[in-house]
C-alpha cells in the first residue's frame, strides 16, 4: 500500500469518524442539553413543545384520583329571569354569597374518558348546581387540540395553532442548565374559541409546568390557572390543582364564581413507550366507567366531609356557612295562601323546565310552555313551534320504560302535529326493546289518483269536486329490536297508515252519463289504509360500549353506520287497500379532523317496487321536518329548501350530503366575529327521475344563542330559490 492510499484511507476514516461524532451529537435529545437563557426564541420553544405535545397527550393510559372542588358563588345582579336559567343554582332573596364543596372519585381512561362519581357534598345551595358551564374547566388536557372536553377552546399547543396565536417569551427562569420559559400567547383575532394567557415551559423535558388562560365562552368570562405535577414524578403530565374564576352575564343577571380544585392521584398508569395508543381490540369499555356504574349514594354529613376536606376553609367561607345555618334555625314555618302557591306553580310550569319524581311511579319532565328556544324557521318549512314531555321509570334488572309525547304547530302551513313514542327496554344487556310510535305525520301529497282520473278519455267527472291530492296521515309503527352481535341491530315490526283526504271529494257527473261500475270507483277513495311488515338492519363496525349495571350503552365508533330498511304492504290485511314494497339504504359517518374540525357525509337511496297499487310515496329516510330540530340533528343530512311535493312524488331517489364544520372559515377573515363558535359548509344533492339533480349549497354559523344558515337551491341545473334557517340554541341541551 503506497503513501497516497494510506493518506486517502486515513482521510476517509477521519471524515467518517467526524461524521459519526456529529451524528451522535445530533442524536442526543436536544431537550437534555443546557442552553443559554437567550439562545431560544418563542417560536423555537413552541416548536419543541408542539413536537412533544402529541406524545404527552397519549402518555397517560389511566389514572384514579380523588377530586376536591370548592366553589364560592356571588349573585351580584339578578332579576326574575335568573330562576329560569338551566343548571343555575337557586338564588334566595337577600342572600348574595353561596358555597359548594364536593369530593369525587375520578377515573380517567385514554382517550378522553372521564368517569366521575360524587362521594360527598356540602354547601349552601340545593343539589349540585353551579354557575352554568363552570364544571367543564376541571377536565382540561393542555396537550390536546381543544382545551375543554366538549371540543371548545382551541389550545395554543394544537397543531397549526400559529395560524391563530402569537407567541413571545416573557421571561426565563432557573439555573443555566435547567431553564424554564414563560411564554405568553395572544389570539390573532377576536373569537370566543381562542384564549390569551401564559404558560411556563420546562427546558428540561419541554413540557408545561403551569398554564393560565383567559377568555369568553358562551355567557362566561373566565380565567383558569392550572398547575402540573413535578418533573420526574408520575403526575408530571397531569394537573394537580386548578384555580378558576368566572363571571356569568345574562340579560341583567351577573353571577361570579371562584373555584379551587385539588387532585390526589391514587394510581397512575403510563404508556412507557410514549407512543400514541392504538385502538383497543376489546370494545368493552366497562372498566373505564366503573365509577359511573356504582349505585352508592353520596353523603352530605358535615362531620364526614370535614375529614375529607384537603384544605381548610377561609374565615369568609366559614362565615357563609354560619349565616346559612343561622337562617335555617330562624326560619319559621308560616303557611302561605293557597292562591299564591297556585300562581307560583303555574308560573314555574309555564316558564321553567320542570322535573319531579313520583315515588314508585317514575320521573316526569317537560319543557317550559313559554320558551322562544322551541321555535325555528326555515325557508322550506316556515315558522314552527314544538313542546316535549317525558315520563320514565327504571324497573329491576335495569329494565327501562320511556314515554315521550310531543306536539307542535307549523304556523306557515297552519298544521298541528302530535306524536307519542313509547320505548321499553325489556332486555337491556342485549339492547332488546319494544318501540311504539303513534301520531299524525306530514300531510302527504299524491298525484297518482288525480292523474289516473284525468287519463280517462273524455272524463265524465267534474274535477272541481275532487280533492284527492293532499291527505292527512295517521300512523302507527311498532317494532322489536335486539342486538345480534356488538354493533349489529335487527328490528322486526310493522307500519300502519290511515290517510284521509284533506277535503272530502264527490264524484259528480259532468253530464247525463251513467256511473262507472262500483269496482272502478273503489279505486278512488277519500280514505286509504295500509299495513306493512317491516325489517330493519343496522350495523356499526368496531363499536365501543360500556355496561351501566345490566344496561349496555353504546359509546362511539370510528366507522360509519350502515342501515338497510325493508317493508312490504299487504293488501287486505287489516282492511289495507295498498300493496307495495319499499327498500332503503343509508350510510352516515362523522369524521373528526382535529383542530375542532369535523367532516360529515351521508349517502342513501331508496325505491318502491311492486307499485301497481301504490298511491302514496312515503320514504322513511327521505322525509320533511315540519317542527324545530337542533343544530346537530342529522347535522347537514337534510334538505332545507326542497319543495314538500318532491318528497312524495317519486318512487325512487338517490341522495348525498357533505358537511364541513370548523371554527375558523370565513369569520377568520373578518377578525372581530367573536361570538361565532362554529361555521359550516353544506353540499346536498338529490336525484330523482324528474329531478336530475336537485342541488343545495349552504353556509351556516353556530353560536350559543342561535344558529343560522343560508342556502341556495337549483333544480335540473337552473337556479330555483334562496332561503335561510335558524334555530335557538340557548340552554338547548
Amino acid at each position: 500500500m503506497n503513501i497516497s492510499q494510506c493518506i486517502k484511507r486515513l482521510s476517509a476514516a477521519m471524515i467518517l469518524s467526524l461524521f459519526l461524532s456529529v451524528a451522535e451529537g445530533w442524536a442526543v435529545d436536544f431537550a437534555e442539553r443546557p442552553f443559554e437563557p437567550h439562545s431560544f426564541s418563542a417560536d423555537s420553544v413552541i416548536d419543541r413543545l408542539m413536537f412533544f405535545a402529541p406524545t404527552y397527550e397519549n402518555i397517560v393510559d389511566e389514572y384514579w384520583a380523588t377530586l376536591y372542588i370548592k366553589g364560592q358563588m356571588n349573585a351580584r345582579k339578578r332579576n326574575l329571569l335568573m330562576r329560569y336559567i338551566p343548571s343555575m343554582f337557586r338564588v334566595r332573596r337577600g342572600v348574595d354569597d353561596y358555597i359548594l364543596e364536593t369530593v369525587s372519585d375520578l377515573h380517567y381512561t385514554s382517550p378522553d374518558i372521564y368517569d366521575q362519581k360524587i362521594r360527598a357534598s356540602q354547601g349552601t345551595v340545593g343539589g349540585d348546581r353551579n354557575v352554568p358551564g363552570m364544571p367543564l374547566y376541571f377536565c382540561i388536557d393542555i396537550y390536546s387540540s381543544s382545551l375543554l372536553n366538549d371540543g371548545r377552546l382551541l389550545s395554543p399547543l394544537a397543531r397549526h395553532a400559529r395560524k391563530y396565536y402569537t407567541y413571545r417569551i416573557d421571561s426565563v427562569m432557573g439555573a443555566p442548565n435547567k431553564l424554564d420559559y414563560r411564554i405568553r400567547f395572544f389570539p390573532k383575532s377576536m373569537n370566543d374559541q381562542l384564549v390569551a394567557g401564559y404558560m411556563v415551559v420546562s427546558g428540561d423535558v419541554w413540557s408545561v409546568r403551569e398554564i393560565r388562560f383567559s377568555g369568553r365562552s358562551e355567557m362566561i368570562t373566565f380565567t383558569c390557572l392550572m398547575k402540573m405535577g413535578d418533573v420526574g414524578a408520575d403526575n408530571e403530565f397531569l394537573p394537580v390543582s386548578y384555580d378558576v374564576e368566572g363571571q356569568f352575564d345574562f340579560l341583567g343577571n351577573r353571577v361570579t364564581g371562584r373555584y379551587t380544585a385539588i387532585l390526589d392521584y391514587k394510581d397512575i398508569r403510563l404508556n412507557t413507550h410514549r407512543k400514541p395508543k392504538r385502538g383497543k381490540k376489546d370494545f368493552n369499555l366497562s372498566p373505564s366507567f366503573s365509577l359511573q356504574c356504582s349505585e352508592e349514594a353520596y353523603t352530605t354529613d358535615s362531620t364526614v366531609f370535614s375529614a375529607l376536606r384537603p384544605i381548610a376553609l377561609t374565615e369568609r367561607e366559614k362565615a357563609v356557612y354560619r349565616n346559612h345555618f343561622a337562617r335555617q334555625d330562624t326560619v319559621s314555618v308560616v303557611s302561605r295562601p293557597k292562591g299564591r302557591d297556585f300562581w307560583k306553580k303555574l308560573e314555574y310550569w309555564t316558564l321553567h323546565d320542570y322535573k319531579f319524581n313520583l315515588t314508585n311511579v317514575g320521573h316526569i319532565r317537560f319543557t317550559p310552555f313559554v320558551n322562544p328556544l322551541l321555535f325555528s324557521y326555515s325557508g322550506g318549512n316556515g315558522l314552527s313551534y314544538r313542546q316535549d314531555f317525558r315520563y320514565s321509570r327504571l324497573f329491576p334488572d335495569d329494565r327501562y320504560l320511556s314515554i315521550v309525547p310531543k306536539m307542535g304547530y307549523n304556523f306557515t302551513r297552519k298544521e298541528f302535529y302530535w306524536s307519542v313514542n313509547v320505548d321499553f327496554d325489556y332486555w337491556p344487556r342485549c339492547k332488546g326493546a319494544f318501540h311504539l310510535s303513534v301520531g299524525n305525520g306530514n300531510r302527504i301529497y299524491s298525484s297518482r289518483v288525480i292523474d289516473e282520473l284525468r287519463s280517462i278519455p273524455d272524463s265524465i267527472f267534474d274535477f272541481n269536486h275532487i280533492h284527492l291530492d293532499y291527505f292527512k296521515d295517521l300512523y302507527l309503527d311498532f317494532r322489536n329490536s335486539i342486538e345480534l352481535t356488538n354493533g349489529l341491530d335487527l328490528s322486526i315490526g310493522f307500519s300502519a297508515h290511515r290517510r284521509t283526504a284533506l277535503k272530502k271529494s264527490q264524484f259528480v257527473l259532468t253530464g247525463n252519463y251513467e256511473l262507472p261500475p262500483q269496482e272502478f270507483l273503489n279505486r278512488f277513495r277519500n280514505t286509504y289504509t295500509s299495513f306493512a311488515p317491516r325489517i330493519r338492519l343496522e350495523w356499526t363496525p368496531c363499536l365501543y360500549y360500556y355496561m351501566n349495571g345490566n344496561r349496555k350503552i353504546n359509546y362511539r365508533s370510528d366507522y360509519p353506520t350502515i342501515t338497510i330498511d325493508y317493508e312490504r304492504g299487504l293488501k287486505g290485511a287489516f282492511n289495507s287497500t295498498s300493496k307495495y314494497e319499499r327498500v332503503e339504504f343509508d350510510l352516515q359517518h362523522r369524521v373528526s379532523l382535529g383542530m375542532m374540525r369535523t367532516l360529515y357525509y351521508r349517502i342513501g337511496g331508496g325505491a318502491f317496487t311492486n307499485r301497481k297499487e301504490l298511491y302514496f310515496v312515503d320514504f322513511v329516510n327521505l322525509s320533511r321536518h315540519n317542527l324545530p330540530v337542533g343544530w346537530n340533528d342529522e347535522i347537514g343530512g337534510v334538505f332545507q329548501l326542497l319543495d314538500g311535493r318532491w318528497y312524495n312524488s317519486s318512487r325512487q331517489y338517490l341522495r348525498g350530503h357533505l358537511t364541513y364544520e370548523a371554527p375558523f372559515l370565513i369569520q377568520h377573515l373578518l377578525k372581530r366575529t367573536r361570538y361565532i363558535q362554529n361555521e359550516r359548509l353544506y353540499v346536498n344533492i338529490l336525484s330523482m327521475p324528474r329531478l336530475r339533480p336537485y342541488l343545495e349549497i349552504g353556509y351556516g354559523i353556530g353560536s350559543h344563542i342561535l344558529d343560522f344558515g343560508v342556502f341556495v337551491g337549483s333544480e335540473n341545473g337552473k337556479y330555483k330559490n334562496i332561503g335561510c334557517k335558524f334555530t335557538f340554541e340557548l340552554f338547548n341541551n
